[in-house]
């Protein structure tokens, strides 16, 4: 499916409808050396610094908001690229002492905007009924109640930009890309005096595979370890997400998540429905795929069960094979189902066509918005002001991507890379939360990395949480509070580990 090869992030749009506190000039950090001439470099202003106020769930928490960038340097010494990074610093809070969160979205080729306005800012996005009429509003699960946010956009996404034209494909690829973050990472750590403060990466789907690749640039390039690494809806293993298709494990671990989109479509879910749907994938349903097709009766009643537990069609699954993922885009119903929300269909523009040929209607509908409107609240809100073109989502970057020789996303791994942080660090804590019905990184497939982990260690450093939703399932009010909660509660026990 066109789908299958996109690993990238949650999108929506939303209405900035907030008046902006006025700003008030802080200290800010040294500036950089200027752009090379003539630089689109040039057209990046200096850091704004404002301070804000909210009232989240009660509590009032007064801020500073910091947009900017930093820059990073070649060999030579000239400047080679700057990344664009926004930070929320609680006023009044000790800064040795208080967590800090750097933060990023996936794609690759994503730039942060989405787990900013939909999960852990200040300010996040409501929608109406109908999923429209978004807008946004003060964040009463802002996670700046628990710890400080850095957000940083790598380069070619957000205001992120190479020196040069020619030289942002030096910054795609798997080692370069988690090597710019952790160093944009050092650098605010020590311009901000957080040495001491425990430090936290959240990652979103290609961002969670990014979040255990930049922990080990931290840890073996710049001496900085982690105390926690949070991953939502993330590629670990691509083989389990990208090949079922073609291979029955990946296809029995997609299974639950299909079968939760259709719980959820018909207002049918329960844990023991979803448990049951586990189970089958587990065992009839992929020992009948990895064996001969079946024929007759057998055929008959083994596609019929699939159809059901899916809510797909039958001559869909029949033609398929079994391999449900195939069909699950068409309801055969004239709507059309996105992997990123599967449980919200939408109409289908080539409801005659066998295949699913429109745009999605998440990745290519509701999140294109989204640019144009953060630029308005990074200009009005938060001061900065540019007219370099905001880049939220750089196709480019994700065609051209270097998987370094794993095959492309099919083959990319960030297993070694979180058993290695375990076993070297007994302090880092981790914590995977996915929406249920997400056919993008299907919880399954990770849930089958983690309970594949050797014993490192105490029970319990690693965690799966479920929530109501697909791949951005905290643009749910209900999933965000939800999600929020147990991320402080993580937060709260891998500080009091840390002090153990």
């Amino acid at each position: 499916m066109r789908w299958v090869r996109w690993v990238l992030v949650v999108a929506f749009s939303l209405l900035v409808a907030a008046s902006p506190a006025p700003a008030q000039r802080q200290e800010a950090p040294a500036p950089d050396a200027g752009p090379p001439s003539g630089s689109v470099l040039g057209l990046l202003p200096g850091d704004a610094v404002t301070e804000h106020s909210l009232d989240a769930g009660g509590r009032a928490l007064a801020y500073v908001a910091t947009a900017g960038t930093f820059s990073l340097y070649d060999q030579s010494g000239q400047r080679s690229a700057a990344i664009f990074y926004t930070a929320y610093t609680l006023k009044g809070a000790a800064a040795g002492t208080r967590p800090v969160t750097f933060v990023f979205n996936g794609g690759p080729g994503a730039a942060s905007a989405y787990l900013h306005l939909g999960l852990v800012g200040p300010r996040s996005v409501s929608f109406g009924p109908d999923g429209g009429g978004a807008r946004l509003g003060d964040n009463p699960d802002t996670w700046l109640a628990f710890t400080d946010l850095v957000l940083i956009d790598p380069v070619g996404t957000g205001w992120s930009r190479a020196a040069k034209p020619d030289k942002a494909g030096d910054f795609w690829s798997v080692r370069a890309d988690a090597q710019s973050i952790a160093k944009v990472i050092a650098l605010y750590v020590a311009r901000n005096s957080r040495t001491d403060s425990p430090k936290y990466l959240l990652g979103e789907s290609y961002g969670g595979f990014r979040a255990l690749k930049v922990a080990r640039a931290l840890q073996q390039d710049q001496g900085i370890p982690v105390d926690g690494i949070v991953m939502v809806s993330p590629l670990l293993e691509g083989a389990l997400v990208l090949d079922a298709s073609r291979l029955p494990l990946g296809a029995a671990l997609q299974l639950p998540s299909l079968a939760a989109a259709e719980l959820d479509r018909r207002h049918r879910f329960t844990p023991e429905a979803l448990a049951a749907a586990e189970r089958f994938a587990l065992t009839d349903y992929l020992t009948t795929l990895a064996g001969r097709p079946p024929e007759g009766e057998a055929a008959r009643a083994f596609y019929a069960r699939v159809a059901e537990i899916t809510g797909l069609p039958l001559d869909a699954i029949v033609r398929a094979r079994g391999f449900a993922g195939d069909a699950a885009a068409k309801l055969g119903d004239s709507r059309i189902a996105s992997p990123y929300d599967p449980a919200s269909p939408a109409p289908d523009p080539f409801p005659e066509s066998a295949s699913d040929e429109g745009p999605d209607p998440v990745l290519d509908g509701r999140m294109q918005a989204l640019g144009g409107l953060f630029v308005g609240y990074a200009r009005d809100a938060l001061g900065f002001r540019t007219d370099m073109t905001f880049t939220l989502l750089n196709r480019e970057a994700a065609r051209k991507w270097d998987w370094e020789g794993r095959g492309g996303p099919g083959q990319a791994s960030a297993e070694r890379d979180l058993r290695e942080l375990l076993a070297l660090d007994p302090r880092l804590r981790v914590l995977v939360a996915h929406g249920r019905s997400d056919l993008v990184t299907p919880y399954a497939a990770n849930r089958y990395v983690l309970d594949h982990l050797p014993p490192i260690g105490p029970p319990g450093r690693t965690a799966l949480k479920l929530y109501p939703g697909g791949h951005m399932f905290y643009v749910d009010p209900a999933s965000r509070a939800g999600f929020t909660a147990d991320a402080a509660a993580f937060y709260r026990d891998a500080g009091q580990a840390a002090e153990r």
